[in-house]
C-alpha cells in the first residue's frame, strides 16, 4: 500500500452539523434515524423541539455530531424569541448546515425566509435535505428538487448537495451522513465511543413526558405545556437485582382551564401519559421506573422571563 493511501485512510473527521428548517420539517425524526436511537422527541405539532439536542453518529473514520434545533418561525411570545435566538447562535458555531425541506409541501414564505438568512452565512457549507420523500411520487419530488436548486441560485449561493431522504422509510439516511462527513474538519473524536447524546438524563426524561403529553391534545395547548423533572432517586431498600427509580415530575400549563384537558376524566389522560412515557424512559435508562406526575399552573409562562428561567429557557 502506498504512503498516500495509508495517509488518506488515517484521516479522521469530527464536527458539528446543524439541521434547520421551519417547524415540523422532519429535523428530529432525521436526527433519531441517523443516530439509530431516540435522542430527540418528535410530534406532528409544530415547535416540538425547544432547545438544541445533540445526537452523535459514530463511524470508524468520523464522528458526526448532529444539532437538532427548534424550527425558525415568526415569534409571538418571549419563548418564541428565545427559541429563534437558540437557532441563530447554533448556526454560527457549526461546521455544516443541513436545511430540511419537506417533499410534500411546496416552498413557502417560511422556507424562503430561512434560506435568505442562510445566504448571509457565507463560509459555512449548506446541504439541502428533502425530507418525507415517502409521501410523494417521483414527479412531485423532481419538481421540489428543481425548486430548491433554483432557490439557492436566486439568493446567490450554491447548495453543496441536494439530497432526498425518508427517515421513516429509512431511505438514503446513511447517504445524508456520507455527504455531511467530508464537510467536517479533520479532528479526533470529540465524544467517547458509545455516547449517543450529551443531553442530561433529566432533560431527556422531561422531554419524553412532554412528547407523551402532546399526543391528542387540542391545537392551542401544545405550546402551553412544559415539563420539569424535580428529582430522580433510586428507591431505598430494594434488592440489587430489582432496582426501582423514583421520578417526580411536574407538567406545567398556563391556565387553570387547561388542567382538566391534561388530566382527563377521572385522571385517565394523565395516567395514559404516565404509562406511555414510562415505557420510553425505562428503555432510555435501562431500569424499572416509578413515575409520579403532577399538573401545575404557571400563569402565562411563555411571556414571563422569571417563569421561563424557572422552566429552563
Amino acid at each position: 500500500m502506498s504512503a498516500r493511501n495509508q495517509e488518506s485512510e488515517a484521516v479522521h473527521r469530527a464536527g458539528f452539523a446543524c439541521f434547520v428548517g421551519r417547524p415540523n420539517a422532519g429535523k428530529s425524526t432525521l436526527t433519531n434515524a441517523l443516530v439509530g436511537q431516540k435522542v430527540a422527541i418528535t410530534s406532528n405539532r409544530p415547535q416540538t423541539t425547544r432547545h438544541t439536542v445533540r445526537g452523535i453518529v459514530h463511524r470508524p473514520d468520523a464522528q458526526l455530531i448532529l444539532v437538532d434545533t427548534p424550527g425558525l418561525h415568526k415569534p409571538r411570545t418571549l419563548l418564541g424569541e428565545r427559541l429563534n435566538d437558540v437557532v441563530r447562535t447554533t448556526w454560527a458555531e457549526v461546521d455544516v448546515i443541513g436545511f430540511c425541506l419537506p417533499a410534500d409541501q411546496k416552498l413557502g414564505p417560511g422556507d424562503r425566509f430561512i434560506a435568505k438568512e442562510l445566504a448571509g452565512i457565507k463560509k459555512t457549507p449548506k446541504v439541502a435535505i428533502v425530507t418525507k420523500t415517502d409521501l410523494v411520487d417521483s414527479k412531485t419530488l423532481a419538481e421540489q428538487l428543481i425548486a430548491i436548486d433554483q432557490l439557492g441560485k436566486e439568493l446567490g449561493f450554491e447548495w453543496q448537495q441536494i439530497v432526498p431522504v425518508s427517515a421513516l422509510g429509512n431511505k438514503q439516511v446513511d447517504l445524508v451522513a456520507d455527504l455531511l462527513i467530508p464537510l467536517l474538519p479533520e479532528s479526533p473524536p470529540l465524544y467517547p465511543e458509545g455516547d449517543l447524546t450529551d443531553e442530561p438524563e433529566q432533560v431527556m426524561v422531561a422531554e419524553l413526558i412532554r412528547e407523551a403529553a402532546l399526543e391528542g391534545v387540542r391545537d392551542e395547548l401544545p405550546h402551553s405545556i412544559a415539563v420539569v423533572v424535580e428529582e430522580m432517586i433510586p428507591r431505598e431498600d430494594r434488592p440489587a437485582d430489582k432496582p426501582l427509580l423514583d421520578i417526580h415530575a411536574n407538567v406545567y400549563i398556563e391556565r387553570p382551564s387547561q388542567k382538566g384537558i391534561i388530566i382527563g376524566p377521572k385522571g385517565s389522560r394523565l395516567k395514559e401519559v404516565g404509562m406511555k412515557s414510562r415505557k420510553h424512559i425505562e428503555a432510555l435508562l435501562g431500569t424499572p421506573v416509578f413515575l409520579d406526575l403532577h399538573v401545575k399552573v404557571a400563569k402565562d409562562w411563555q411571556r414571563d422571563p422569571k417563569q421561563l428561567r424557572k422552566l429552563g429557557f
